[in-house]
């Protein structure tokens, strides 16, 4: 679609635009291009490339800046990622994400995106049946019990139950060696089938502690965030966001509701590799001002979610696709790791 010279200036153009935060002038393409070309020259390759929809010309300036086609042409086909933009060791990346309770690998994947990129870092959590390898009860007072979960990744959930009968210890060394010697590793609601169809095997008071157990458990499951967010307060540090107030208020409520979201990372954890998703050029990322920077992880081999940084348009993308890619690999090695 475009000459080497036009390219040549769009990309260069896009370059200082991500820079400075300016709109770029002929004179200023002139001189950071490197080509010999003349200031009327230079005018008529922008009048191109804004009739062609790539560059725009704001009211207050007679310079251009990139429009969303712009810089979807710049990510596809001029933008080069070079290894040392980006040095991991650097920001000691692998201590923050050691493995231990996915849970807290994935928090701190999202504030670890956040932080290098100084933008939103967003990670699904793991897809997952709502699995149990061990339960314990532990007495904490007469009818009150404390229910301790752990899932089959190693995530551990702490709930307290209050009951209508005050059991005691070694009841409730039989509830546990009972569920799980029986129901170990199967999904809550499959235990919960299977206890309705045994209650009858059961002692009445142990069928109800633990049909409270289950019902705990179905409800700690259910409180697990599909998408854990970092750093929305850093878009307010954006000066193409935050002269804005109405969309900062569209911003906030999309990292909210998260509803939105979970689609927009769904789409991502079908692709390979990283993916940029540019603002305004599809439904994707229904903000303009807006783009995404994301990856899939894996646990295993099998891809189980989705992280990235979402951030202005007007990003760094060269060091932000080193940022996810990284992180996207060191989230995958902390939850492989048994």
């Amino acid at each position: 679609m475009l000459d080497d010279r036009s390219r040549m200036l769009l990309k260069t153009l896009v370059e200082r635009y991500i820079a400075d935060g300016q709109p770029v002038g002929s004179r200023t393409l002139s001189k950071a291009s490197g080509l010999e070309l003349s200031p009327a020259t230079i005018r008529n390759v922008m009048a191109d490339l804004e009739e062609l929809g790539l560059i725009a010309s704001p009211h207050t300036s007679a310079g251009r800046i990139p429009t969303a086609r712009g810089y979807r042409l710049f990510v596809d086909t001029m933008l080069t990622v070079q290894s040392r933009d980006f040095d991991p060791t650097g920001f000691e990346v692998a201590e923050q994400l050691q493995p231990d309770q996915p849970k807290r690998v994935i928090a701190n994947a999202a504030q670890l995106l956040s932080n290098l990129s100084q933008f939103v870092g967003v990670v699904t959590s793991p897809r997952q049946p709502s699995a149990f390898r061990h339960i314990e009860f532990l007495r904490l007072s007469d009818r009150r019990i404390l229910v301790i979960l752990v899932s089959p990744d190693g995530d551990v959930q702490n709930r307290v139950i209050f009951t209508e009968h005050d059991y005691s210890q070694s009841q409730l060394v039989e509830a546990t060696n009972f569920l799980n010697t029986h129901y170990a590793g199967l999904a809550i609601e499959e235990v919960r089938q299977r206890l309705k169809n045994e209650v009858d095997a059961l002692r009445s008071e142990i069928a109800q502690l633990m049909q409270a157990a289950v019902q705990a458990g179905s409800d700690a499951m259910a409180e697990n965030d599909p998408v854990v967010v970092s750093g929305e307060r850093n878009l307010l540090q954006v000066q193409d966001l935050s002269s804005d107030l109405a969309s900062l208020r569209k911003l906030f409520d999309l990292f909210e509701q998260k509803t939105q979201l979970m689609r927009l990372l769904e789409v991502s954890s079908r692709a390979e590799g990283v993916r940029i998703y540019i603002g305004g050029e599809s439904q994707v990322v229904p903000f303009e001002e807006l783009s995404v920077v994301s990856a899939p992880y894996e646990v295993n081999g099998q891809i189980v979610g989705t992280l990235g940084v979402i951030g202005p348009t007007r990003m760094a993308y060269d060091r932000m696709i080193r940022i996810v890619d990284i992180t996207a690999r060191l989230v995958s090695n902390a939850l492989s790791q048994k």
